[in-house]
């Protein structure tokens, strides 16, 4: 059996430190600077991959958007005339008559006033028959802005 001095020297031996001398050795917690950079390589390369994809889509989301207000627009346009007889003078008579709630704004350019208002070929039947977007460049299907 053994002796008691000989238990409390081994509970003694296994807290001492690797040389023997100083204090006692606690485990380590936290990461190393090698397993941070590690993390920080894993997502930055996620990064690179999501940004493209996060800005694509936010372009195709606007395109969705402007279409669909050219479609309200030119659907009010249309109504007026259906009702009037003649088109509207402008995009805010649209509004001011309720068949819009308002000019919606163009998502490209962040503006209302940058619609572009097509006249009839007879002023006397009013100031816009069709509107187009005001905004320059191309679409993600290679159509330009304009021309929608």
């Amino acid at each position: 059996m053994c002796s008691t001095s000989s238990r409390s020297r081994r509970a003694r031996a296994s807290t001492a430190s690797p040389t023997g001398i100083g204090k006692p050795v606690r485990p380590r917690s936290g990461f190393t600077l090698i397993e941070l950079l590690v993390v920080m390589a894993i997502i930055a390369l996620l990064l690179t991959l999501a940004i493209p994809r996060y800005f694509g889509s936010l372009e195709r989301s606007k395109e969705a958007v402007l279409r669909e207000d050219l479609y309200q627009l030119r659907d009010a346009i249309g109504k007026y005339y259906g009702d009037k007889g003649r088109y509207p003078e402008s995009l805010e008579a649209l509004a001011s008559e309720k068949y819009l709630r308002k000019v919606p704004v163009d998502p490209l350019t962040e503006s209302a006033a940058t619609w572009v208002v097509v006249a009839p070929e007879d002023p006397q039947k009013g100031g816009v028959v069709d509107v187009k977007s005001g905004a320059q460049g191309k679409a993600s299907d290679g159509s330009v802005y304009a021309e929608w």
